[in-house]
């Protein structure tokens, strides 16, 4: 996949629309959708390079297919576009695509423990082998939305630490003790340990 590089054509974005910008690549990297490092810069070819890799999945088609047919879009026109696109992601499981962006953070045996999946489903499930089950695939997704709200804030070592590491805001127990056995993204633990998460992408995105 292309590394976007050159500059925008649009200007310096403003406040909101780079914050937006944000958000969608973390989303969209830590699903498996985008490369790592792909989107460098906070400009147009940037938001098309995140709608056309959603797109691809079958997420946010017709977003893309707008930012595709404006040359050059206005700030609010981006902005909305981006508000849906990210909406998108959140709502939409893509196992075929997170399973590889989640196994370049998490090692086969915590992905599996915080899945609560045996490690020859879990060979099975990333190979394709298998398909994954709905259950599996809505949990999956909720951890990729999960690192993709650490991204900005940890490297990749920060990001497998912090779940195995207590927080005050979660009554002294770690996130991975509230995602133990076949947990759905919204039972009330997890629903805590994705508020923790988020807290940091204000904090990283200013």
């Amino acid at each position: 996949m292309a590394v976007v590089q050159s500059k925008s054509n649009i200007g310096p974005p403003p406040r909101a629309v780079g914050r937006l910008i944000f958000e969608a690549s973390r989303r969209a990297e830590a699903m498996g959708l985008v490369e790592p490092g792909a989107v460098t810069h906070t400009d147009l070819r940037a938001v098309r390079l995140i709608a056309n890799q959603a797109r691809k999945a079958g997420i946010a088609a017709a977003a893309a297919a707008a930012l595709n047919n404006v040359d050059t879009p206005s700030d609010e026109e981006v902005a909305a576009l981006l508000e849906t696109i990210i909406a998108a992601l959140e709502a939409n499981p893509v196992p075929k695509f997170e399973w590889s962006g989640l196994s370049r953070i998490l090692d086969a045996e915590q992905l599996g423990t915080l899945l609560s999946v045996s490690a020859s489903s879990l060979k099975r499930y990333q190979s394709g082998d298998r398909a994954t089950p709905d259950s599996v695939a809505a949990r999956l997704h909720f951890l990729a939305l999960v690192v993709g709200d650490l991204a900005g804030s940890y490297n990749d070592i920060g990001v497998r630490r912090w779940f195995q590491r207590k927080r005050t805001l979660l009554d002294g127990r770690a996130p991975a003790a509230l995602l133990k056995g076949t947990w759905d993204p919204d039972d009330k633990g997890p629903m805590r340990v994705r508020e923790l998460a988020r807290e940091l992408v204000s904090l990283s995105a200013t």
